[in-house]
């Protein structure tokens, strides 16, 4: 059967307090028990320098008293024993009874010779000892004793005396102090468990709605929350990292599921145009003439379609961290001056001007050189592709402490500041139509975000809408310390750094 938290903290801290009374009890009683014994053998040592007289009278008189005297003597020892709340009795050196100031009390006229002699047998000088019992069944009840030996005149020992206190007392204070003990015992209990039972509310209540929500978003719901569990301590760092995680999960969900959709409109658009163009072909709807022209169509579209899953499969292995960085130091110019010769039909077919691009300087910066010739492949073909015939690219490169910044400036639209914090996320596009430009895949920007983040950079956008657009991303200028590239956090909007990846071609 499940034990809830309550039960079982309920449990824990009732055997506790059962184990802590019962320890505390046991030694209380005990306590109790040596103290009431001290007090009693004290009161029958006080008296008894006088009752040993009377016992050394009896011992060295010739006969035992009888008549008046025997009464008289009977009276004295009355007196003694009410004086210390205790019989007395005494006998010769074979333990028999010869008087005693209460008869009652015995059970026999003789006192078993080895209890006689306990004192004497544990310590030859030794005249005087205590016990608590009946005396070997002498007495009718148990009894503190004090029991002295006797002397004659000779002194020579003659006998033994013993003083008896009814252990009656004790019995009645040991019910007594049980009773109310047990008591008091339950009432402690009964405190701790309301106590208890408040206290697990505040508790078990909160840890209830954690588990109630987490059990509703196990089932699918992900937009539960953990709701009214506030200030501090674990139960309420546990809801709101709950609700942290609950809110981080639904939102990657609702990323995959656009990611997914933006996947199936991608593929789509290319495929339908395809098929249209084939089946034209095929059905002769466009004429021999025109074939070439559309079959031309359909390589341009089967190409982006390529380079739309080389994309994703380039995502998916920096995801899974299958790359291994070769960083190393080089001259960041060399890349960027690559990079547009690359591209250099591209830009005189739209009529760009290049600005800022020099043989002569020489930055270095610290990072994989292939990572770093797709990230600007990407952000020039952005450029390309946003700047207007007549327009102007612009490349930039400063050196600021420990790292190198790297800019690609562009006339032309622009980007709107609503659009600028989302162009890093996959498949955006400013346009909703998806018409302008529709041959990119929406993925560049975000492969260049992972890569260079991957590289121990930053990258960022600027633009004024209308009149430019300007990337910038930073390099770090020198090697780090010893233990490679460490796991860099969560890219905005796409897929999470992993460790070292490698090369990779360039893609748009």
């Amino acid at each position: 059967m499940r034990k809830s938290i309550s039960v079982a903290f309920f449990s824990l801290v009732s055997t506790l307090m059962v184990l802590g009374i019962v320890l505390m009890g046991c030694s209380e009683w005990v306590l109790f028990k040596n103290y009431f014994a001290k007090e009693r053998y004290e009161t029958l040592d006080q008296v008894v320098t006088v009752a040993k007289r009377t016992a050394e009278y009896l011992v060295n008189s010739e006969t035992m008293p009888q008549g008046a005297e025997l009464d008289a003597l009977n009276t004295k020892l009355e007196i003694i024993g009410e004086s210390a709340e205790a019989y007395l009795f005494f006998t010769d050196s074979q333990g028999n009874v010869l008087i005693a100031s209460d008869p009652e009390k015995l059970t026999t006229d003789t006192v078993p010779l080895d209890i006689c002699q306990r004192g004497s047998a544990a310590d030859p000088e030794m005249q005087h000892y205590h016990a608590f019992g009946d005396l070997g069944g002498t007495l009718t009840e148990k009894s503190y004793v004090s029991v002295v030996q006797t002397i004659d005149r000779q002194s020579r020992f003659s006998g033994w005396l013993f003083l008896c206190s009814s252990g009656e007392q004790l019995t009645e204070f040991k019910q007594q102090f049980w009773s109310n003990f047990l008591m008091s015992a339950c009432v402690m209990l009964l405190c701790a468990s309301v106590l208890t039972k408040l206290l697990m509310r505040s508790l078990t209540d909160p840890l209830q709605k954690v588990t109630d929500a987490a059990q509703r978003f196990g089932g699918g719901d992900f937009s539960v929350r953990v709701e009214g569990v506030e200030g501090e301590g674990e139960v309420a760092d546990l809801a709101r990292t709950f609700n942290q995680m609950a809110e981080n999960i639904q939102s990657n969900d609702n990323s995959r599921g656009q990611f997914m959709g933006n996947i199936a409109h991608e593929l789509r658009t290319p495929m339908t145009t395809i098929k249209g163009f084939v089946d034209g072909i095929l059905d002769g709807t466009i004429p021999p003439d025109m074939q070439n022209h559309y079959l031309q169509l359909v390589s341009e579209e089967t190409g982006r379609l390529a380079r739309l899953i080389q994309n994703m499969l380039d995502l998916s292995k920096l995801e899974s961290g299958e790359y291994q960085v070769n960083a190393r130091m080089f001259n960041i110019w060399e890349t960027i001056t690559g990079v547009a010769l690359s591209a250099e039909q591209r830009i005189n077919d739209g009529m760009i001007e290049l600005e800022g691009l020099t043989m002569d300087e020489k930055v270095l910066v610290y990072a994989d050189p292939d990572l770093i010739h797709q990230v600007t492949y990407n952000l020039l073909d952005n450029a390309i592709k946003f700047t207007p015939a007549g327009g102007t690219i612009r490349f930039t490169v400063e050196r600021l402490g420990p790292e190198v910044e790297i800019a690609i400036w562009n006339s032309g639209q622009g980007i709107s500041p609503e659009a600028l914090p989302y162009v890093f996320q996959r498949f955006y596009k400013e346009d909703p139509s998806r018409g302008l430009h529709a041959r990119g895949s929406g993925l560049g920007l975000n492969i260049c975000k992972v890569l260079v983040n991957l590289s121990g950079g930053q990258i960022r956008v600027e633009s004024q809408q209308g009149e430019w657009c300007r990337f910038v991303f930073t390099l770090p200028a020198t090697a780090p310390n010893p233990g490679g590239m460490k796991r860099l956090p969560d890219t905005a909007g796409g897929a999470p750094s992993v460790e070292e990846p490698a090369s990779m071609r360039p893609v748009e």
